[in-house]
């Protein structure tokens, strides 16, 4: 997903991902950090600033406009941080890693507030995003990159670990059940973003964008008092290629694709987002789904769980929250759909139908 950063109707690229970030820049540019540059116009209060780090595993970019604009940015960039340093799976001094290794532990106000977030949303989708899969993701390599395809056997040794209701939350108190594992990076970088636009707001700044890899959010409209214009990534296309764009304010845009990250075993493509219900990859007929919503986090887990629903499904839970969200859903072989509530904002030279509350489709 890509984000406008000028108001000249250009776009820049703001999002490489894992895959375009090891193809693009190779493993010595894992470290990432360009310094915060100012622009003024008129005075400070007309002053912007953009910064560019690498954090949860992705590219991300921060940009806010107006006087306080460099303190935003760099008070955003060290929260952001701070929350990675928090939840990394692999980083030994992390929250995640302690509760992960220990199967217990004290966790602080932030990984509560994130838990209730994850539960709401696992509870609501019969299980379909659950942060207790990262059993699964680790018996089939997404972690590390070492991929490996699980026999029946290891995948039913594993299954039982993942459920999110075995959970066990005691005031600041945290138990796992037996084997299991937590992982938050299907709705971390949403409740980031959401934490990053507070940050903006508390220094005054009442226009903003960032990109968290695959999630753009943003804040009021553009200096020049249009909506911000996201542009959603073409599923098949090279990285950086538009299918389509959404003008938007005040919102996140948040998008899940099997063509993120995959890996291939004898003519077979094996993505990143694993049923935890099944334990297997996603073989549905969505190439991307992307949820528009005010609640990044819920954008973020809800934009993995429509995923794993297919058409069919994902259409049917939006009708029942149609005032929660709104979504823009690709299928694989090309269609584009809409939901009623962004189409008038939604442009994309490929055509597209609308997605009506009462079923209907135009």
């Amino acid at each position: 997903m890509y984000g406008e950063m000028s108001g000249e109707g250009d776009f820049r690229h703001i999002d490489m991902g894992r895959r375009g970030l090891l193809a693009g820049l190779g493993a010595a540019s894992l470290i990432l950090i360009i310094g915060c540059s100012l622009f003024y116009k008129g005075g400070r209060q007309n002053a912007s600033c953009t910064r560019q780090i690498f954090a949860m595993d992705t590219v991300m970019e921060f940009t806010a406009y107006g006087e306080n604009a460099e303190e935003a940015v760099e008070a955003a960039v060290k929260e952001v941080e701070r929350l990675d340093a928090l939840w990394s799976t692999g980083e030994a001094s992390s929250e995640v890693f302690r509760i992960n290794q220990e199967g217990q532990g004290e966790v602080c106000e932030d990984t509560r507030v994130l838990l209730a977030k994850a539960w709401e949303v696992f509870d609501d989708t019969g299980g379909l995003f659950d942060f207790t899969v990262y059993p699964l993701m680790e018996l089939w390599g997404f972690p590390t990159g070492e991929y490996h395809v699980p026999s029946r056997e290891e995948l039913e040794e594993a299954l039982p670990m993942v459920d999110a209701g075995q959970v066990r939350l005691k005031g600041a108190f945290l138990k796992l059940g037996e084997g299991q594992k937590m992982d938050f990076g299907g709705i971390a970088k949403g409740y980031a973003s959401g934490r990053v636009m507070e940050v903006f707001q508390e220094h005054g700044i009442e226009s903003g964008i960032v990109s968290l890899g695959g999630n753009v959010q943003t804040l009021g409209l553009r200096p020049d008092g249009k909506k911000w214009r996201v542009g959603i990534q073409a599923p098949e296309g090279a990285q950086g290629e538009i299918l389509a764009v959404l003008e938007t304010e005040n919102r996140a845009v948040i998008t899940s694709g099997g063509y993120e990250r995959y890996f291939e075993e004898q003519g077979k493509t094996y993505v990143h987002i694993v049923n935890p219900g099944t334990g297997y990859p996603a073989e549905g007929d969505l190439a991307s789904v992307t949820v528009v919503s005010g609640d990044a986090a819920l954008a973020d887990a809800l934009s993995t769980a429509l995923y794993l629903m297919e058409f069919e499904g994902a259409f049917q839970y939006w009708q029942g929250h149609p005032e929660v969200f709104d979504m823009i859903l690709i299928g694989k072989s090309g269609e584009i759909f809409v939901t009623e509530g962004i189409w008038s904002d939604f442009r994309s030279e490929d055509g597209f139908s609308v997605l009506h509350e009462d079923g209907s489709r135009s």
